[in-house]
């Protein structure tokens, strides 16, 4: 497999996988692994996790950031907790580490455009997301409530108000993020859990103090 024949076949997409190179190429995997590992060691190529890659500027013409990889990372996933609840303003502090829930394992990754966590949830509880365009590429995003209630699901400890005030809430932009407040107590009701209910009293109680 030539460069240019890389080029044509990969430079208008964000990533590709090394999979999708067996298909496409007569090249035999072994040629395909080294020549990705020579174009990865000149720069040309970028690893962002095993099997997955992208071109390094000024050869990729496709736009790529963190959020729009997020998913490709670990499928099927979604990004959620203090990531989305920071991109939603309902927390003042941005978030370094883009954080995602899926049904898999937990894992984490690290690569160029950042670091990326991925929670586990069962299966029944792996919803409440949509499909967000960010700067030209389509981003698997939690809805702001569903976002909230992952954070409270898979940390550890009781959610009581001066916890909530310890992590900086804007109760004000949360009212705005989820313009039908029964759907923060339809969201808690789907997990079906005491603690949740606790957390949700926790947060109107948070909520009326803050107001």
């Amino acid at each position: 497999m030539k460069w240019e024949t890389l080029l044509r076949a990969v430079a208008d997409l964000p990533y590709f996988e090394i999979e999708t190179l067996k298909t496409l190429f007569p090249d035999t995997a072994h040629a395909i692994h080294v020549g990705l590992s020579r174009w990865k060691n000149a720069g040309k190529v970028i690893e962002l996790r095993r099997g997955l890659y992208t071109l390094a500027e000024p050869w990729r013409r496709a736009p790529l950031h963190a959020p729009g990889v997020a998913y490709a990372m670990y499928p099927p996933s979604y990004l959620s907790l203090e990531w989305a609840l920071s991109w939603y303003g309902m927390i003042p502090e941005r978030s370094v580490t883009l954080t995602s829930v899926g049904t898999r394992a937990t894992r984490s990754f690290s690569n160029t455009l950042g670091h990326f966590s991925y929670r586990t949830v069962k299966p029944s509880l792996f919803w409440g997301y949509r499909t967000e365009l960010m700067k030209g590429l389509d981003v698997y995003l939690a809805e702001p409530e569903k976002a909230l209630c992952d954070l409270w699901y898979l940390s550890s400890g009781d959610w009581t108000p001066e916890r909530m005030l310890s992590h900086r809430f804007d109760p004000l932009v949360a009212s705005e993020s989820i313009e039908d407040p029964s759907r923060l107590v339809q969201a808690v009701e789907r997990f079906d859990s005491p603690r949740m209910y606790a957390a949700l009293d926790a947060w109107h109680d948070y909520a009326r103090a803050s107001g």
